[in-house]
């Protein structure tokens, strides 16, 4: 009986230090992590169908959120406070706090998605099948790591609170006047009402008004012939004519679909009507700034600030570029062609639903390379693999610079854009973003650094 109880006390012994080694093993988070985590937010976006330029909203603040928390504890790296609109310092944890500040930014990052979604849930239960995992290993370091990131996503939550979007929900609708000809009227299948006419409302981060970028206006509407207006509505139409006589072998038309990135494409089939859903531009960028990171071999600090200066660098070319959507109200290509030239044609994309000029893709695309350029470099080859999930190829691109001009150049071969808006939103686009570039101070050192 004696040996039993001393076998017993051995046994309980040695579970007991077990579990003691155990949650003392450090937490290990890589770049993994975070790419696995903006995924995820990706994949909320398209499930919850969110506009392009809210898209952008959701992605960015995440991003913040976790970067100050990495550069608090990285010399390379400084803080974003003071540099972005009223945005003020997080705070510190305590002197004696064992923190873990990648994890800690990671569980920020986390919070911040969250908040921003319609299906909670999804974060949630990915959140939490990390959090059992990091318990188990130290149930210290993963609480008090834990708290700090919920601590700053309460603060970063209450400046976002002031970037009037939560304003933006009540604001009217577009008013739609079929008075003025060349005011944009909703396009079919859906005919779906103006999104977000009041964004240019939105608290850009570096950008001082939602107009400081604005365009030169479009060619003056006229559809006399040999108006500057029409030779550019016929191109859209000559150039759809030409490329679909080839099929689906049409270089142009593989550019098009590669770059359609519209969350909501309305199918109808007889009296059935429904959805496919996709990535947003924002979306397709950030999945370009993660195949960047993964080449260069990023850190997890080096990789979010590759993601932070690329989404701030979206989110305000969003604000700009809306600012003049609905400024300048310009009718889309597929009303006048159905109108005026060809009532059977259409687009080889669907048409979303927001006036034409400038082309969304290209200012944010614009604005998108030029950060990514800032940190990768000019000749910064890659293979973008953001499509395969809609059945599409991979497409490679010598520089980000080159991809953006294929991204904007994709929208008349669509169907979706005239010239000028396509050309002079790329331009915008870039200037906005080498503004950013210039303004934001974020590392005290230059070159890209990897594991």
């Amino acid at each position: 009986m004696k040996t039993q109880y001393t076998l017993i006390v051995l046994l309980t012994a040695l579970i007991t230090l077990s579990s003691c080694s155990k949650k003392s093993e450090p937490i290990v988070i890589t770049p993994d992590h975070f790419h696995n985590a903006i995924d995820k937010v990706t994949e909320v976006i398209i499930h919850d169908i969110f506009s392009p330029p809210v898209a952008s909203r959701i992605y960015a603040y995440p991003n913040i959120a976790a970067y100050e928390i990495l550069a608090q504890d990285n010399p390379t790296f400084s803080s974003l406070s003071g540099q972005l609109t009223n945005f003020k310092a997080i705070p510190t944890p305590a002197e004696d706090a064992s923190i873990n500040y990648e994890l800690a930014a990671l569980v920020a990052h986390m919070d911040m998605s969250k908040r921003l979604i319609f299906s909670e849930q999804d974060i949630e239960t990915y959140r939490d099948s990390l959090y059992a995992g990091w318990q188990e290993l130290n149930e210290e370091e993963f609480v008090q790591s834990r708290d700090y990131g919920l601590q700053v996503s309460n603060h970063i939550a209450a400046w976002m609170d002031g970037d009037n979007y939560k304003q933006t929900r009540t604001m009217p609708k577009f008013s739609v006047r079929s008075d003025e000809p060349s005011r944009w009227q909703p396009t079919p299948p859906a005919y779906m009402d103006g999104i977000e006419p009041h964004w240019n409302k939105i608290r850009p981060f570096v950008i001082n008004t939602a107009d400081q970028f604005k365009p030169v206006p479009p060619p003056a509407f006229s559809l006399e012939e040999d108006s500057d207006f029409y030779k550019e509505l016929k191109e859209v139409y000559d150039i759809s004519q030409q490329i679909t006589k080839d099929g689906d072998t049409s270089e142009e038309i593989a550019i098009a679909q590669f770059w359609d990135c519209n969350p909501y494409v309305s199918v109808t089939r007889g009296h059935l009507m429904f959805a496919t859903k996709k990535i947003t531009p924002g979306g397709h960028w950030v999945g370009i700034t993660k195949i960047a990171s993964k080449k260069a071999g990023l850190d997890v600090v080096h990789t979010l600030h590759a993601y932070t200066k690329t989404t701030i660098a979206m989110y305000d070319a969003f604000i700009s570029c809306w600012d003049e959507k609905y400024r300048s109200n310009l009718i889309r290509p597929e009303t006048l062609i159905n109108d005026h030239i060809d009532d059977s044609w259409k687009p080889i994309l669907q048409t979303p639903p927001f006036p034409e000029y400038v082309s969304g893709h290209s200012v944010v695309s614009g604005a998108a390379a030029e950060s990514l350029t800032s940190i990768f470099g000019d000749n910064f080859s890659f293979n973008d693999d953001t499509e395969i999930a809609y059945g599409l190829p991979i497409r490679n691109f010598k520089s980000f610079r080159a991809a953006a001009q294929e991204a904007a150049i994709s929208r008349m071969y669509g169907g979706i854009h005239y010239r000028a808006a396509v050309e002079i939103g790329l331009n915008q686009g870039k200037d906005l973003g080498q503004y950013v570039v210039s303004q934001l101070d974020m590392k005290t050192e230059t070159g890209v650094t990897s594991n």
